[in-house]
């Protein structure tokens, strides 16, 4: 059995809510932040909302 299956086995073994932090703690780990991604994100963010409060933009409303 490799070690992925025994670490695997262990975790199912848990109580569910020690394996739910066991889940949220491996999830938070793939989530690291990537300032090359956010910070051109972020600038377009602003630069929307402030085309929208100088009036260039204009927003749609979508009825159901």
């Amino acid at each position: 059995m490799s070690s992925t299956e025994d670490i695997i086995n262990q975790a199912m073994a848990l109580p569910p809510e020690e394996r739910a932090i066991v889940v949220e703690q491996l999830l938070l780990s793939l989530d690291s932040p990537d300032q090359a991604l956010d910070d051109p994100w972020a600038e377009e963010a602003e630069a929307r909302l402030d085309a929208y409060e100088h009036g260039d933009l204009y927003t749609l409303t979508l009825h159901s």
